[in-house]
């Protein structure tokens, strides 16, 4: 009976030795069915340096628009007022960045400050200029944000860049677009580091919380980083396959152990 007893123990202690035991994730685990929950507005894009945009000037009479976009190439206006335009080929990166000092430059009007101003906020101000300058009498100005792009570290399924199209995405969404969280994630450290101010911040949120619709970084914004950060150390490469062939040694032992008692009975 005894012999029974420790065969049994053995062969259990071989198959808890194979098996990993780990938390699901719950998004959201406390909200309710039924229940409203209001989130915060969607914040606009404020342009920060190194920013590049995309800005066209369109008009009723497309001559005249021509000298504003970067698709027109090179122009040129001869003795009788013809404007004429030639693609160089030579631009290998399309919209305008935002130098250091915070401004574009841009055809006809030169040096524009971008930096703090929102998307709506750039739009207005070239719009004014090429009205009150007797340029464009009724100008279409569209200003869109080209590398909105969100930075995924930690334990997530797949780390690296997220490029958005669609100028918004919330933190649930990144996560998603990212594979999801590994077992080893710390779902309620979840962090945010924003630049603001010429300041780097960092928020901290629980996605198993309903208070992540209250977070200032539940939408994130331009070249956010998202940090998951793990439950437990990470083991290098070199200490997991360790860990493996103990495991592997110590399961070939115990299986052992139980079969020498079973014959010995």
């Amino acid at each position: 009976m005894n012999k029974l007893i420790i065969s049994l123990i053995a062969l259990s202690l071989l198959a808890l030795s194979s098996c990993v035991v780990s938390k699901k994730v719950t998004y959201l685990e406390n909200m309710v069915v039924d229940s409203l929950y209001k989130t915060k507005e969607i914040p606009p894009i404020i342009i920060q340096k190194y920013d590049r945009l995309s800005i066209n000037i369109g008009s009723k009479t497309p001559e005249l628009a021509a000298p504003f976009n970067q698709e027109g190439g090179i122009y040129n206006v001869d003795d009788k007022g013809q404007i004429t335009t030639s693609n160089t080929g030579t631009t290998t990166e399309k919209g305008y960045l935002v130098d250091k000092d915070g401004n574009i430059d841009f055809p006809v009007l030169g040096k524009i400050s971008a930096e703090g101003k929102t998307l709506d906020e750039l739009k207005g101000h070239i719009y004014n200029r090429l009205v009150n300058e007797n340029l464009i009498n009724a100008p279409l100005v569209r200003v869109e944000l080209l590398n909105l792009k969100i930075t995924m570290m930690g334990e997530v399924a797949s780390v690296g860049l997220l490029n958005i199209n669609d100028g918004q995405i919330s933190l649930l969404e990144a996560i998603t677009r990212s594979g999801g969280l590994t077992t080893n994630a710390a779902t309620n450290e979840i962090t945010v580091i924003r630049e603001e101010n010429g300041y780097r911040k960092m928020y901290v949120n629980d996605i198993e919380n309903v208070d992540l619709f209250n977070s200032p970084t539940y939408y994130l914004k331009q070249n956010d980083i998202v940090y998951v950060k793990p439950k437990s150390a990470v083991p290098t490469p070199r200490e997991d396959l360790t860990w493996r062939y103990v495991g592997f040694a110590t399961g070939l032992l115990t299986l052992g152990v139980s079969l020498l008692a079973l014959f010995n009975r």
